[in-house]
């Protein structure tokens, strides 16, 4: 959720927007739709749910596809991330005796079924959008480093 938004953000140049952590006051003030986070600052709207930030930023910079056909598409590869998204989340909760087998499962899966459709995105589609091509390219600034500042408010959230 937080990475692909930051990801996001950065390919699209909103550099000095950033999601904003769990743990903030005004995430309880009845500001924010749900009182939850992540949230993102946007054309001066609080943004929050990881799909509609994405889908919002996207769209606002043309990368979520020309037309319906191209945004189902995106939309399945965000479900499909989800699944398997949904899947990892769920191994620490499982009782030990069945982590083993949930992690075969998950390894199989990830490897015969959704890296190979991502791949095949990636290679045929995605790669030749100018915004990501610029981004791919060798030298170019992948995420911005942490500053002292952004270690210490999550000193602040987190309390340690």
């Amino acid at each position: 959720g937080r990475e692909a938004q930051a990801s996001l953000l950065q390919w699209t140049g909103q550099n000095g927007v950033h999601p904003v952590a769990p743990g903030c006051s005004w995430s309880r003030d009845g500001s924010l739709m749900f009182q939850q986070v992540p949230m993102v600052e946007i054309d001066g709207m609080r943004l929050v749910q990881t799909r509609a930030i994405l889908n919002y930023v996207a769209s606002k910079h043309d990368l979520y596809g020309k037309d319906i056909k191209d945004r189902a598409l995106i939309d399945m590869y965000i479900e499909g991330m989800a699944d398997l998204n949904e899947m990892m989340m769920q191994l620490p909760i499982l009782p030990p005796e069945e982590q083993d087998a949930k992690l075969a499962l998950i390894k199989e899966k990830t490897t015969n079924r959704y890296l190979p459709a991502f791949e095949k995105a990636l290679k045929t589609r995605i790669s030749n959008l100018p915004t990501v091509k610029k981004f791919l390219q060798p030298g170019s600034q992948r995420k911005p480093p942490i500053t002292a500042k952004a270690i210490e408010e999550a000193r602040k959230i987190f309390r340690f």
